[in-house]
């Protein structure tokens, strides 16, 4: 839940992540929501969420191994983590799952 009391939810199956403020029944599309793909406005099988002071949306893109952010109102996201194939190098994640951004904006990857 960010500081408007609004939550995330990701949508493994639609490739997205919505946001639900309080009432809605049909949430908003931020991150994803053109498909599965490894496009800058797509997600494939994304997995965790978590959402920054600023509002932006930081997600575990898992099987484009890679982690994204998308800053409120974005059409694509920015790859801040990965986003060159699977494996183990300094440049590459391995179907990351958990993310966490600290205040500094150090990205903390929980990877496979």
């Amino acid at each position: 839940m960010d500081n408007n009391r609004s939550f995330y939810v990701v949508d493994i199956q639609e490739h997205e992540v919505r946001r639900y403020k309080i009432g809605d029944t049909q949430g908003t599309v931020v991150a994803g929501g053109n498909g599965a793909g490894n496009r800058l406005d797509q997600l494939y099988e994304p997995r965790y969420v978590f959402v920054d002071r600023d509002y932006s949306v930081y997600e575990s893109d898992r099987s484009n191994h890679r982690v994204m952010k998308w800053e409120e109102g974005a059409k694509q996201g920015v790859v801040v983590a990965g986003g060159q194939g699977a494996g183990n190098s300094l440049l590459q994640l391995d179907r990351p799952n958990g993310v966490v951004v600290d205040q500094l904006g150090t990205v903390y990857v929980a990877d496979f």
